[in-house]
């Protein structure tokens, strides 16, 4: 029952809450890091905000999950040709100037964030020369994001630091996230998963 109420108090206060829209952003200044890692999602945004840090030399190696696609692969088994979300984010990278060398992706079948969480996770274990990331992804995504990556790595004993940078090319507005249909839509989803997070899959980490 208390985990109901829980959901229901989240809610309300996001609702209600004239800067629970930015207070869902979480930025952090960029700093020199060892690898860029690009959550799978929006493409657009993440791509053009993983761009940008390659280019400023912040980072030289990018890192992505392969994401869950549902049934894809029965659709490749009956012989349609169809190109994964993770793929089209590599292929974009590699067009616009980040070597293919340089891209790591992570197989998985990833369907939310704290699996892409724990993979690249389990990652980090065996790449000793990471002690430093550039979490990419969408703005309203980022603080979420930033706290499950933070959770996981920290349930691991791994002293890595993670850098959060929310795309700027994000449509998500946080001041005055009211007066959008779609932003109200964010918001609302993100606290109900940010509640879900610490009621549920936390303990999964």
């Amino acid at each position: 029952m208390f985990p109901v109420i829980f959901l229901i108090f989240i809610v309300v206060v996001a609702a209600t809450c004239r800067k629970a829209g930015t207070w869902l952003v979480k930025k952090d200044v960029p700093v020199q890091a060892d690898a860029i890692v690009m959550l799978m999602g929006s493409i657009p945004d993440r791509i053009l905000e993983t761009i940008d840090l390659y280019n400023a030399g912040l980072a030289e190696r990018l890192i992505l999950v392969e994401e869950s696609m549902g049934s894809y692969r029965e659709l490749q088994a009956r012989g349609a040709t169809i190109i994964s979300n993770t793929q089209q984010c590599r292929n974009a990278a590699i067009t616009l100037g980040i070597p293919a060398d340089r891209i790591i992706v992570l197989p998985g079948d990833a369907r939310s964030t704290q699996e892409e969480a724990l993979i690249v996770r389990d990652y980090l274990k065996s790449s000793t020369d990471i002690d430093t990331i550039l979490l990419v992804t969408s703005a309203n995504h980022s603080r979420r994001a930033k706290i499950i990556f933070e959770n996981a790595i920290k349930r691991a004993g791994l002293d890595v630091v993670t850098c959060s940078c929310p795309s700027k090319y994000s449509h998500f507005k946080g001041k005055g996230w009211w007066k959008s249909k779609e932003n109200i839509q964010n918001v609302l989803m993100e606290y109900m998963k940010m509640a879900n997070f610490y009621l549920i899959e936390k303990r999964r980490l």
